[in-house]
């Protein structure tokens, strides 16, 4: 809409857009100055204060998916908010494999509760545990590995801001071919380059600077998260567009809502958590 302002059309209402236009990016500012610090500092803290905010995070998130698939949250979103929060706290705890538990459980305890109550989508409700509770545990899970935790969350949110950063920049300066017109119809092939190359130079970079891995793994490694990445924001996008919103909610002035700042993350963070638990495993074995 700030189009209008430089138009040419004239002084009066086709002038005013402009105005709520720049309003609402100032208030985005403001929102993103208050987020990045208060993010990095419970990274930064480490468990149980990071624990917490996860858990904290994932009752939120619950609470949107309910809003945004059912229009209304109720009993059956509190226990996908508890499944989800168990899973944090149990896989902040150093205990994985009963995070998982959780996840299940509480996926089916939603659904039946669901069905119970004559829920309209029992299924959703259920999907909405995995979709909350998984990487829920896995971040608290992440940030609980003993000497590197800090390093390996800090990595991953590098490569994804990275990606985003440049998934944007090139969708906009070289524009070309729909990704998934039906899905997002902003996002291009271009700008799926770009966030592969955003990730990749990130994951490079950091890993040899955190001295997690050499460059080239750390390359190959951020490249490949640049893709899962986008793969939950375009996830994202279709949950909206089935459910007819714009924005997963209001909680993040000027953002929208949690779930809608935190797609990337919602594939990356448990694909990561897999590879770092892989690898220990084989390590030790």
């Amino acid at each position: 809409m700030l189009w209008y302002a430089n138009s040419g059309l004239g002084k009066g209402a086709m002038a005013r857009p402009a105005e709520p236009m720049a309003s609402s990016l100032r208030i985005r500012a403001l929102s993103t100055l208050v987020l990045i610090p208060t993010a990095a500092a419970l990274v930064v803290a480490g468990p149980p204060i990071f624990t917490v905010a996860v858990a904290v995070a994932a009752a939120l998130a619950a609470w949107e998916w309910e809003r945004l698939t059912a229009s209304a949250f109720g009993p059956v979103g509190v226990v996908v908010g508890l499944g989800a929060i168990a899973a944090a706290w149990l896989a902040g705890a150093g205990l994985p494999e009963a995070a998982l538990v959780a996840v299940i459980g509480g996926a089916f305890g939603a659904y039946l509760l669901a069905r119970l109550l004559d829920h309209a989508r029992p299924a959703t409700m259920a999907a909405g545990v995995v979709y909350i509770g998984l990487p829920a545990g896995a971040f608290a899970w992440l940030r609980a590995v003993p000497v590197d935790g800090l390093y390996l969350v800090g990595w991953l949110v590098a490569v994804v801001v990275a990606c985003d950063v440049l998934a944007y920049a090139a969708g906009r300066a070289i524009g070309g071919p729909r990704l998934a017109p039906r899905i997002s119809p902003g996002k291009t092939w271009a700008g799926l380059g770009g966030a592969v190359v955003g990730g990749s130079a990130a994951g490079a970079a950091l890993a040899l600077a955190f001295g997690l891995t050499g460059p080239a793994a750390g390359g190959v490694a951020g490249a490949v998260l640049a893709l899962v990445a986008q793969g939950g924001d375009l996830l994202e996008s279709a949950i909206k567009r089935r459910a007819g919103v714009k924005d997963s909610g209001r909680l993040i002035p000027g953002h929208g809502g949690l779930l809608d700042r935190i797609d990337g993350y919602m594939t990356a963070g448990p694909v990561l958590a897999v590879a770092i638990g892989f690898w220990a495993g084989r390590a030790t074995g």
